[in-house]
């Protein structure tokens, strides 16, 4: 069964698979022929179907929990709003750290991020969590203050700001993805 996928050409050099919910994306160098862009779909169709299965069950079980509307998300927003500067601010200070401004929104792919800048950005989605995943984003986020990267001295910070990260980190692995489908 020929797999249905979306087509996209730019000046890469390799053809790359992307499964983004039920949708397939080929990316394709420019001048790649059908048939070759056809024949690696067809070597790569188990793995593109375990990626579509997978996919599908987190889609039950986001739908299972129970589909976010609008007003929930800016109720989420507005608890984070007043939930992580505290918590932001308490965990500044073990680490040794400053920042900028705290922003909260509703991002598709992330749970926090850092600028350079140091202003910290947050996923208002992390409120679906417990709060050891919240502080454990916190964390992760505010030792970007000392290291822009995630080499090991990076690491090396968090597990001295948090030692539990890696539990907490493979819970939000796990489960935010159904978190994020929630959202729609």
């Amino acid at each position: 069964m020929a797999i249905p996928y979306q087509l996209v050409r730019s000046s890469r050099k390799t053809i790359g698979i992307q499964v983004r919910q039920e949708l397939v994306v080929i990316h394709a160098p420019l001048h790649t022929s059908e048939e070759t862009i056809k024949r690696y779909v067809y070597e790569n169709e188990n793995w593109i179907q375990k990626q579509l299965a997978k996919n599908a069950a987190l889609q039950n079980r986001a739908e299972a929990q129970g589909i976010l509307s609008e007003d929930d998300i800016a109720e989420l927003a507005a608890k984070a709003k007043q939930i992580l500067p505290d918590r932001v601010a308490h965990y500044a200070k073990m680490i040794g750290v400053t920042y900028g401004r705290i922003t909260i929104r509703r991002q598709h792919t992330k749970w926090g991020s850092c600028s350079s800048k140091g202003n910290l950005n947050f996923n208002c989605l992390i409120m679906l969590a417990p709060i050891e995943v919240i502080d454990s984003v916190i964390v992760h986020e505010l030792c970007h203050r000392k290291e822009m990267n995630h080499s090991e001295r990076f690491y090396a910070e968090v597990y001295k700001a948090y030692p539990a990260y890696d539990k907490w980190h493979k819970w939000l692995t796990e489960n935010g993805p159904i978190i994020m489908r929630r959202a729609g």
